[in-house]
């Protein structure tokens, strides 16, 4: 798209292209940005090399599960929108007990305290809150796998709230 020269260099094996590239045989590498994250690990120097910021295809990464499971599907997707309300609502694996006690009929479904959404994905109803008690909300799950305090270092970005400039946003719990 922008005319610019450039030779593949192509490799069976991503430890052979992490290796060639650490030796100076290639001067970029690409692929999804986790990955370079990942990648960038076992270099030689890796403070020396950068995970550019632009984005330059999708591909996003979540959890899947196999094909026909629509009740594992269901726990799945519902325990990230756990996490993601948790963290937009402010409830933390920190201040989840106190919240049990919130005004806010959000919080309260969120945690059980209100409601049976737990039943209805066969679940019990405290279940967002025991994710949240023992994982944290999105925001610490990220932070503490792979944001900017890791090895791996990744800044939110995209990752963030809808609410903060990034794409990630959940239905209610209701």
């Amino acid at each position: 798209a922008n005319n610019m020269p450039y030779e593949i260099v192509a490799f069976e094996k991503a430890d052979e292209v992490v290796a060639a590239y650490d030796a100076g045989r290639c001067d970029v590498y690409t692929t999804d940005a986790s990955g370079l994250y990942a990648q960038r690990l076992k270099l030689t120097n890796p403070g020396d090399h950068k995970v550019l910021p632009e984005i330059i295809s999708k591909e996003p990464l979540g959890p899947v599960v196999r094909q026909g499971d629509d009740e594992w599907f269901n726990i799945a997707k519902w325990t990230l929108n756990a996490m993601l309300n948790a963290e937009e609502l402010g409830v933390t694996s920190e201040n989840v007990d106190d919240m049990k006690s919130s005004d806010n009929p959000s919080i309260k479904r969120l945690l059980g305290v209100e409601g049976a959404f737990g039943e209805a994905i066969g679940l019990s109803n405290d279940w967002a809150y025991s994710i949240v008690k023992n994982v944290g909300n999105y925001e610490e799950s990220f932070n503490a796998n792979v944001g900017p305090d890791t090895p791996l270092g990744i800044s939110r970005g995209v990752n963030a709230l809808w609410s903060n400039g990034g794409f990630m946003y959940a239905p209610p719990v209701r």
